[in-house]
């Protein structure tokens, strides 16, 4: 779990970077943000629903980012939003990402990366069997994740994990 600790905030701590560069330190309560959101009618999960019922609790901006879902921050990698915020902000928030390939495709990479990370830390957390995955490829991603956002991390999640011990030995 903790590699997936590690991911999930330097994700949400990037993309808030990148969040405050265009709508400022008091972005989930400005609507100028919160219209930019999809709100899917249904029981389908409404990033703007998600944000709008936090930031009517939390009375601060980091209370907000600390109780909004893992989902919120993928769905902020989706192409709706590259020309709001990854176009000039992307290589900003994310500096250790490769260079040579333009903002919407190292987006949606990454997008595709956290996407299959949910899914995983889904099934962790609700104690679902993940033995069939791919658990190498799993970690390799989360690794690759939170070196994107910074290599320093990357390296010392790489020094205090368990992970690849444990699959060294995986039946």
């Amino acid at each position: 779990m903790v590699p997936l600790h590690v991911l999930e905030v330097a994700l949400r701590n990037a993309i808030v970077e990148a969040i405050e560069a265009v709508h400022g330190g008091t972005w989930p309560w400005t609507q100028g943000f919160i219209r930019s959101l999809p709100n899917p009618r249904g029981p389908a999960y409404s990033p703007k629903r998600d944000l709008e019922g936090c930031a009517a609790q939390q009375p601060t901006a980091g209370k907000v980012v600390a109780e909004l879902k893992f989902v919120f921050w993928e769905k902020m990698l989706t192409n709706r939003h590259q020309g709001r915020l990854w176009d000039d902000h992307f290589c900003a928030v994310f500096p250790d990402a490769p260079r040579g390939v333009a903002a919407s495709q190292r987006r949606s990479e990454l997008r595709s990366d956290i996407e299959a990370v949910r899914r995983l830390r889904n099934r962790i957390a609700h104690h679902e069997p993940v033995f069939p995955r791919a658990l190498q490829d799993d970690f390799d991603r989360i690794i690759r994740c939170i070196r994107w956002r910074n290599e320093t991390t990357s390296n010392w999640v790489l020094e205090i994990e368990t992970v690849r011990a444990l699959l060294a030995v995986r039946p």
